[in-house]
C-alpha cells in the first residue's frame, strides 16, 4: 500500500534522532547543520504532520515523550536501512560507469563503433580517468531494438528507417548506401541510369530478414515506388555485411550495402558502384535507449557524448 500523507520525510528522522542524542535542540540543529530555531521548527512540523507528540521542552533541555522514544526507535531501523540502500545504489551509480552493454548493427558494430571506443578511450586518458569497459554485441537492427527494449543491453545503435517505438533515439552518424556489383557486370557497363523499378525487379543478395539495411531499402524503394512496389525473391539472403560483399565479388548478382562497408573495394575497383538516380539511398545511424529524452548517466552518457556525429534526439 502506498505510504499515507502523515508519513515524515527521512531527514526529518535524522532531526527527531539528533534531538533524541543530543538532548538539546541547540546541540541537535550543531549535528544536523541546522540552527535551533529551525529543528524546533522541523519538530512541530513534524508533530503537527504525524499527530503525535514527540518532544517535550523544558528549561533544561528536550526530551522525547515516551511515544518519541517508539517513533525514534523505528527511525533508527528506518534510517539504517536507508543508508544501505544509499550506499548500494552509490556503488551500482559506480558500477554504470565502468561497464555498459552495447547492442548494434552489424555496420555500425563493424566500421563505426571501434573508433568511437578509441576516441572514448583517449578522452578518458587526458582527463586521468578510467575508460568504461564496454560489451560490444553485433546483430542485426530488429534484434538489437529487442535488447535494449527487454534490458539484455544498456544501449544501442540500430539502421533501421523508422523510429522504434517505446524507445528514445539520437542520431550519431550519417551513411549512404550503393548499389554493387562486379566490374564486368552489366549494369557497370550501361550507359544509361538503373531506375528503382529495375533495382527492384533484379534478384539481390541481401542480408536476412530484420536488417537495418534490408529495411532501408525496401523503404527506399516504396517511397518511389508507392504500393506498386514487388521486389524480386533474392537470390541469397546472409547473415553478414561481409557474406554478402562476398557472394558479389563471386558474381552471384548485385547488392545493396552501406558505402562504409565496401569503401575499399570501390576505391580499388574490385566492385564498381552503380547510380539510382531515382533513389535516395542516405540515412542517419541512431543510439537508442529506455528512459528520459537525456540519456542514462555513466558510460552511456561519456560514450554518446564523445560521438562526432550530428544530433538529433527524439
Amino acid at each position: 500500500m502506498p505510504l499515507s500523507a502523515r508519513m515524515p520525510e527521512l531527514s526529518a528522522f535524522e532531526v527527531l534522532l539528533a534531538v533524541a542524542r543530543t538532548g538539546s535542540l541547540g546541540a541537535a540543529g550543531r549535528e544536523v547543520g541546522l540552527t535551533q530555531q529551525a529543528v524546533s521548527a522541523r519538530i512541530a512540523s513534524i508533530e503537527a504532520q504525524t499527530g503525535v507528540r514527540l518532544v517535550v521542552r523544558t528549561t533544561r533541555g528536550s526530551q522525547l515523550t515516551s511515544a518519541g522514544v517508539v517513533v525514534a526507535e523505528w527511525a533508527d531501523r528506518l534510517l539504517d536501512v536507508a543508508q544501505h540502500v544509499d550506499a548500494g545504489l552509490a556503488s551500482l551509480r559506480t558500477e554504470s560507469r565502468k561497464r555498459v552493454k552495447v547492442v548494434a548493427s552489424l555496420t555500425i558494430a563493424e566500421h563505426l563503433v571501434p573508433r568511437w571506443l578509441v576516441c572514448l578511450q583517449a578522452a578518458a586518458a587526458r582527463g586521468g580517468i578510467a575508460a568504461p569497459e564496454v560489451i560490444l554485441t553485433a546483430t542485426n537492427s530488429d534484434r538489437a531494438i529487442a535488447a535494449v527494449r527487454d534490458g539484455s543491453a544498456d544501449f544501442g545503435f540500430i539502421e533501421s528507417p523508422r523510429l522504434p517505438s517505446g524507445l528514445r533515439s539520437r542520431v550519431v552518424a550519417r551513411d549512404e548506401l550503393v548499389v554493387v556489383v562486379p566490374p564486368d557486370h552489366k549494369w557497370a557497363r550501361r550507359t544509361r541510369p538503373v531506375t528503382a523499378v529495375e533495382l527492384s525487379q533484379a534478384p539481390l543478395v541481401t542480408r536476412e530478414s530484420g536488417s537495418g539495411t534490408r529495411d532501408f531499402l525496401t523503404e527506399a524503394l516504396r517511397q518511389v515506388l508507392g504500393d506498386s512496389l514487388e521486389q524480386a525473391v533474392p537470390v541469397l539472403e546472409l547473415s553478414s555485411a561481409t557474406a554478402v560483399r562476398a557472394a558479389v565479388l563471386a558474381g552471384a548478382g548485385p547488392a545493396v550495402m552501406s558505402r562504409l562497408a565496401v569503401a575499399d573495394d570501390l576505391e580499388v575497383g574490385r566492385l564498381s558502384a552503380v547510380e539510382i538516380p531515382d533513389l535516395n539511398l542516405r540515412r542517419d545511424l541512431r543510439a537508442i535507449w529506455v528512459g528520459a529524452r537525456t540519456p542514462p548517466a555513466g558510460a552511456v552518457r561519456d560514450l554518446l557524448g564523445h560521438l562526432a556525429a550530428p544530433r538529433g534526439t527524439d
